[in-house]
């Protein structure tokens, strides 16, 4: 991970972003803690489908054990 402040990724904003496409995660520092991270497009998707995956095996085990909360259609429509 590369840390950088606000106003050096404002003035080297076309080499940061190669950065980041080649595989590198930008920390940017922002007054009062605010910070942000930059990431390649591929890497946010690939984080994003781990997530996914991940809720959807705590899914499937909850279900394993018995975990689940059965509704009726009735009762469905009345939560709208």
């Amino acid at each position: 991970m590369i840390a950088l402040r606000a106003v050096d990724v404002k003035t080297n904003f076309k080499d940061v972003c190669a950065k980041a496409f080649g595989g590198e995660v930008i920390l940017i520092s922002r007054p009062k803690n605010q910070n942000v991270v930059l990431l390649s497009e591929a890497e946010y998707n690939e984080l994003s489908k781990s997530a996914y995956l991940a809720k959807l095996e705590r899914s499937v085990e909850e279900t394993k054990q018995g975990r689940t909360v059965t509704k009726t259609l009735e009762e469905l429509r009345a939560m709208e």
